[in-house]
């Protein structure tokens, strides 16, 4: 049995906290917000996020950050990536040395372009970082559905452990030692999903969804490997896979977002709409930011950009993606 931490009370937090309950560990969880932990406390059921997904009575809840850090063999960091820094130096001063601490948001920072877990290791030295990701809809997971993600570490070891703690009959865990490749596919398929949203909302049928996955799974993966990724992880459960679940789900915010957006709604009036943290919002800056460090073309993500931050017409960006240059499927091709 180990004990864990999760640090965040979102609809994630949540449904990891009963799969790690269920598999014998004590669970503890925070939340900055004092009324979401009372809340938690009363009802063992979060109404708003997880509804239906009822929380055990030997499962705590704590607004303390300093109680949350104590005496934990493992902490889950599952705060939206907007939150991802701030919580971390809230955490830092109580962080003991070579504690694993696991990012399961997604996202990167748009000012900086880091990657989580590069946020945990700059604000907590002292931590072990490490990531779980995949296709992996709280919802699901919540309700004991089967599902699959990886978990990604500096060393085989944490990656083992990490694979003990989290599998279950439900719950499957593969390991990688691509943590950058993770992270990249978690957080750009967001981006994509936007437009995947955007063309339901445009009222556009199968054809165009099967083109913005595979043409945007072609995006992440170029610019993944220019930074130094993997191309296996790219069309694996944490690219791929997760691309495809998040395009495809009614469980998604950021396909529903997009949805609104294809419906008319403004960036804001959208989110306000859904909510809840939509990433892809987030992370579309970045991905644009990293596409012209590195030197890579990203017409999808460049098009989202416009439609979110410069008042572009979807439809527009879409005759934009459809009458570009002419050009080979693949760069490798040998005629």
């Amino acid at each position: 049995m180990a004990k864990i931490g999760i640090v965040g009370a979102g609809s994630w937090g949540i449904a990891l906290s009963v799969l790690l309950h269920n598999n014998d560990h004590e669970v503890a969880v925070w939340s900055i917000i004092k009324e979401e932990v009372e809340m938690l406390r009363e009802k063992r059921e979060h109404e708003s996020k997880l509804p239906g997904v009822k929380l055990p009575e030997d499962m705590t809840f704590t607004d303390s950050i300093e109680e949350i850090a104590q005496d934990k063999d493992v902490m889950i960091l599952a705060v939206p990536s907007p939150y991802t820094r701030s919580t971390c130096r809230m955490l830092k001063p109580y962080v003991k040395e070579g504690q694993l601490i696991v990012n399961v948001a997604k996202g990167v920072e748009d000012n900086t372009f880091d990657t989580l877990t590069d946020i945990v290791q700059e604000e907590i030295p002292q931590a072990n970082a490490a990531v779980l990701s995949g296709p992996s809809h709280a919802e699901e997971v919540g309700r004991g559905l089967p599902t699959t993600c990886v978990a990604g570490a500096k060393d085989k070891a944490t990656a083992d452990y990490l694979q003990n703690i989290f599998t279950s009959p439900v719950f499957r865990v593969y390991t990688s030692s691509d943590m950058l490749g993770i992270e990249l596919g978690g957080a750009l398929k967001n981006v994509i999903a936007l437009a995947a949203g955007m063309a339901d909302g445009l009222g556009y049928g199968d054809n165009t969804k099967a083109a913005l996955i595979t043409r945007g799974i072609t995006e992440i993966a170029r610019l993944g490997t220019a930074m130094g990724g993997r191309q296996e992880t790219f069309y694996g459960l944490t690219g791929i896979g997760d691309l495809i679940v998040t395009c495809a789900s009614v469980h998604s915010r950021n396909r529903k977002a997009g949805y609104l957006i294809g419906k008319g709604y403004t960036m804001e009036q959208a989110m306000a709409e859904v909510k809840m943290i939509v990433e892809g919002v987030y992370s579309a800056k970045a991905a644009l930011g990293l596409s012209r460090k590195f030197h890579v073309e990203m017409p999808i993500v460049e098009q989202v950009n416009e439609i979110l931050f410069q008042g572009k017409k979807a439809d527009e960006a879409v005759k934009e993606l459809m009458l570009r240059d002419r050009k080979d499927e693949s760069e490798d091709y040998q005629w």
